[in-house]
C-alpha cells in the first residue's frame, strides 16, 4: 500500500498544518531531500498540547504527545506536496522533550513519532536514524518539538 493508504487505514486525523511563530520556513525541498522545522504538539483544533514531562504529564502521556508532533509534520507535507507518496523515505528525526533533569526516557517518548512513520512508510522506508534529547523548556511549554529530513521519491 502507498503512505497515504497506509496513513487512511489507522483511522488518525491529520491537525492543521502549523503557522511559523518565527521567521522561518516550515518545510524546504533541496534537491532529493525535504527538511522539516522543528514542530509542536499541534491537535486537530489547533490548539497545543503543553505542560512539563515528568510534572504535568506522565511518559505515556508524552509519547502520544510525539505522536501528535508526528501528525503535525505529515499535515505540513501533505499540504506542501499534496501527498505522504511523494516522501521515498525518512532519513533523520531529531526529538526534544521538555522535562525534569531526572527523566531518562527521551527514546520512549519520541518513539511515539516513529512509530507513526514507521506505520506510514514501512519499516524499512519510516525509520531513520534518531536522537531523542531532553531539554529543560520548550517554546508555549510544549512537552516536545520534532524536526525530521525525508528523502523524496524520483519524479516520474
Amino acid at each position: 500500500m502507498s503512505a497515504d493508504e497506509n496513513f487512511a487505514v489507522l483511522g488518525l486525523h491529520l491537525p492543521p498544518a502549523p503557522k511559523p511563530l518565527g521567521v522561518y520556513k516550515p518545510l524546504l525541498i533541496d534537491g532529493k531531500h525535504c527538511y522539516v522545522s522543528g514542530h509542536g504538539t499541534v491537535k486537530d483544533d489547533g490548539t497545543l498540547i503543553v505542560g512539563r514531562v515528568g510534572v504535568h504529564l506522565t511518559h505515556e502521556e508524552a509519547k502520544l504527545a510525539a505522536q501528535q508532533v508526528g501528525l503535525a509534520i505529515l499535515s505540513t507535507l501533505k499540504t506542501n506536496l499534496g501527498s505522504l507518496n511523494k516522501i521515498k523515505r525518512v532519513i533523520k528525526v531529531l526529538g526534544m522533550v521538555n522535562c525534569v533533569p531526572e527523566f531518562e526516557k527521551h527514546p520512549f517518548v519520541i518513539n511515539g513519532c516513529s512509530e507513526l512513520f514507521a506505520k506510514v512508510w514501512g519499516e524499512d522506508n519510516g525509520i531513520g536514524v534518531r536522537s531523542a534529547v531532553g531539554m529543560g523548556s520548550l517554546p508555549g511549554n510544549i512537552p516536545v518539538e520534532i524536526e525530521a529530513v525525508f528523502e523524496l521519491q524520483e519524479e516520474a
